[in-house]
């Protein structure tokens, strides 16, 4: 990820939910009128998504919003935890929009109705394409400086978008001009399932935000091999990582001499912190020294565990 300051994060990710509120109430407009003018349930259910899509993009702004506020008093840690919170209201809005939309296709499926004016429908679809790929190329640009869950969550629905539109123009083909009466409904609860994918998948990442789940072991091996750069530490033992939006969170301990003085290891700890930020920007930092054979918890192998010991081990 390139390094981004916060103040151009914060317009970067405000510039994407501004132009995810943008695409939503254009397409909100137009489906508005397609839906009326075929009567299908594809596009019904096409709309509902964008309709919440205008809200979960609302929610977005405001998430990102109050994420890109600065650490203070009452929140020393930032106030990263609102973009999952938005990223959570969101996954609520698509399981509703899921739920609607397969019980409307499945009493068009009970009742066989048809849809019309299908020229419309696919004419609406067709734009709904165009300006979801502008917006979803915005939204990645943002995503790859600022790691934003919230513009990925939302970047999530939009992605969707795109299959969804694409399932609305052929319902609408296959109806009118192949004569398969059943496909509107099939192709809405197909929507339907997809949407409620998305809900899991965008809730499973949400939570382990909120649940400050332990970094990915990739980038948590990463961390280690970094830190092991540094010969004077040994024993790094009981680490921690989470994130929180944007930002990391470490916290470790390392063994030093005990005869060495404060000034030396506090030294020391500042040149491996200021090396280990760099390496891995929007981390903040905590590293407990411990004098050297110290045991911290005895019987708990989650602090005892060196994780240079594993790392030697498993090269």
């Amino acid at each position: 990820m390139t390094e981004t300051t916060a103040d151009n994060r914060a317009k970067l990710t405000r510039s994407a939910a501004i132009a995810s509120i943008s695409v939503a109430l254009i397409l909100v407009a137009l489906k508005s009128w397609a839906s009326w003018q075929t009567g299908s349930t594809a596009m019904l259910g096409s709309l509902a998504d964008s309709a919440l899509d205008l809200i979960a993009s609302i929610a977005t702004l405001t998430g990102v919003w109050i994420a890109s506020m600065p650490a203070d008093q009452d929140h020393r840690f930032g106030h990263g935890k609102a973009e999952a919170l938005a990223a959570i209201f969101q996954v609520m809005l698509i399981a509703v929009s899921a739920f609607g939309i397969a019980a409307r296709a499945l009493s068009q499926l009970a009742g066989g109705t048809q849809t019309s004016a299908a020229g419309e429908g696919i004419a609406v679809s067709a734009i709904a394409i165009v300006l979801t790929f502008a917006l979803l190329a915005w939204q990645k640009y943002v995503m790859n400086r600022t790691r934003s869950l919230a513009i990925q969550t939302d970047h999530l629905h939009y992605k969707s978008d795109l299959l969804l539109n694409l399932a609305v123009i052929a319902a609408l083909v296959l109806d009118q001009y192949a004569g398969f009466g059943m496909a509107d409904p099939l192709f809405g609860l197909a929507i339907a399932a997809w949407l409620a994918w998305g809900a899991f998948t965008a809730a499973r990442e949400a939570v382990d935000d909120l649940m400050d789940r332990e970094w990915p072991e990739e980038k948590r091996l990463a961390f280690v091999e970094a830190a092991a750069l540094h010969p004077e530490l040994t024993n790094l033992h009981d680490l921690r990582t989470r994130a929180s939006g944007n930002r990391d969170f470490v916290q470790f301990h390392v063994d030093l001499p005990g005869t060495m003085t404060v000034e030396e290891a506090h030294d020391i700890i500042e040149r491996v912190e200021k090396d280990l930020c760099q390496r891995f920007p929007n981390m903040e930092l905590l590293i407990h020294i411990d004098p050297r054979g110290h045991v911290d918890e005895p019987g708990n192998p989650l602090v005892e565990e060196d994780e240079f010991a594993k790392l030697e081990g498993d090269s």
